[in-house]
């Protein structure tokens, strides 16, 4: 009945008839999520999720406790298995496919997650957007480049550029915490670009905010030496030596109070311009689009 149930909303199930068949079947193939039973032949559903959450390979695999045994005691060492939810029987089709999906939404935002800053990549950042535009709310999308990271990175090494990323997106985090609202979104495209997705009033507070914040730990950045000379010395992407000034915030602002935006590759080709003409202003500053 379960496999009819969510192979009804589009899921490919696969069944396991006792615990050791469904170690096996986990080890052939790693699942997207795992439904257990509690009482199973060979091996319980607390051995099974135990063993699932042992296994590096397939730690982060969600798993749902569906069963009868639905006391607090059970559920208590359901949890304390590993297990990532807990359904009762007898239970309502609509809950599990309810609950079904908010575990695979969790497991592919925490796959997308950037290791370095801890922020939604790339698809959750597609996919907030397609939601904003599929109800037409009317946002505001901040497009964060830092400036003059290449060299630094060159000049200090990798260890110390990923201090610099975890140290963007924190800031990036608190101006929206500060004067943002719950409902605004941080992600991390990836390498130093980050997207602020919010309302049109509130993005130009969260880029002031956020380029302030910045700016203090810019220079903490640098060795004492460093700081009191104002720049490092270094080879732009030509291999072409120059001198390059503190690392700074650029921000290009897009938002759909000026112009409708039908689809995601919209919004990140509207924001070349004002982010490019904010590269061109010397230090950090934020750029809006005409």
């Amino acid at each position: 009945m379960v496999r009819d149930l969510l192979e009804s909303s589009g899921h490919e199930i696969g069944l396991a008839a006792d615990g050791p068949s469904a170690l096996a079947s986990v080890r052939t193939r790693v699942p997207d999520l795992l439904i257990l039973d509690l009482n199973m032949p060979g091996l319980s559903g607390y051995d099974v999720c135990r063993a699932v959450k042992r296994n590096p390979g397939t730690s982060r695999v969600p798993v749902l406790m569906l069963t009868a045994q639905s006391s607090v005691e059970h559920k208590l060492e359901g949890f304390e298995a590993g297990a990532d939810d807990y359904l009762p029987k007898p239970f309502d089709g609509r809950e599990l496919r309810a609950r079904v999906s908010a575990l695979l939404r969790l497991v592919r935002r925490e796959a997308d997650r950037n290791p370095t800053s801890g922020l939604p990549g790339g698809h959750a950042i597609d996919e907030e957007l397609l939601s904003r535009i599929a109800r037409k709310e009317t946002f505001a999308v901040c497009y964060i480049d830092l400036d003059n990271f290449k060299p630094f990175a060159d000049h200090f090494g990798f260890a110390v550029a990923d201090d610099v990323i975890r140290e963007t997106g924190d800031a990036i985090r608190h101006a929206v915490s500060a004067v943002g609202s719950s409902d605004d979104f941080v992600g991390h495209i990836g390498g130093d670009d980050f997207v602020v997705i919010t309302t049109p009033d509130r993005a130009e507070a969260i880029s002031v905010h956020a380029i302030a914040s910045f700016d203090l730990l810019a220079p903490l950045f640098y060795d004492a030496a460093t700081r009191e000379r104002g720049y490092i010395d270094a080879h732009d992407r030509q291999g072409r030596p120059m001198r390059f000034p503190f690392v700074s915030l650029s921000i290009g602002i897009v938002s759909t109070a000026l112009h409708p935006i039908a689809h995601v590759a919209e919004v990140a080709q509207r924001s070349i311009d004002p982010k490019k003409r904010a590269k061109e202003l010397p230090g950090s500053t934020y750029v809006f689009e005409d």
